[in-house]
């Protein structure tokens, strides 16, 4: 049966999220590049002004979410951090899948 240490069970669930929320973060700022390469592209071809002025709305929405994610990735890093420094951890598997995410994760 799986260990009953609450730490560890948070331990496991604050790598999740830090994993989710990294690639959620990476989504966005790829969404931004990938409406900002469109918007240019429709306006050399000189599509439907009102078709652009959208396609903006929708690039302002996910320039948004960036800044938002950016302080839920921070914040969940740190509190992955909090628990990576707990020594009791240090031996199970669970600790070392963490620290690998939070070596590949950086804050930004």
């Amino acid at each position: 049966m799986a260990s009953t240490n609450p730490d560890l069970k948070q331990l496991k669930i604050r790598t999740g999220v830090v994993k989710r929320i990294n690639k959620e973060f990476a989504m966005y700022k790829q969404e931004v590049i990938d409406h900002q390469n469109k918007i240019q592209k429709m306006e050399d071809e000189k599509k439907d002004p009102y078709d652009i002025s959208k396609m903006k709305e929708v690039l302002a929405e996910s320039q948004a979410m960036v800044p938002d994610t950016r302080n839920r990735l921070n914040a969940a890093i740190k509190e992955l951090d909090i628990l990576l420094e707990k020594k009791n951890l240090s031996e199970t598997a669970e600790y070392k899948a963490a620290r690998e995410v939070r070596d590949l994760v950086e804050i930004q």
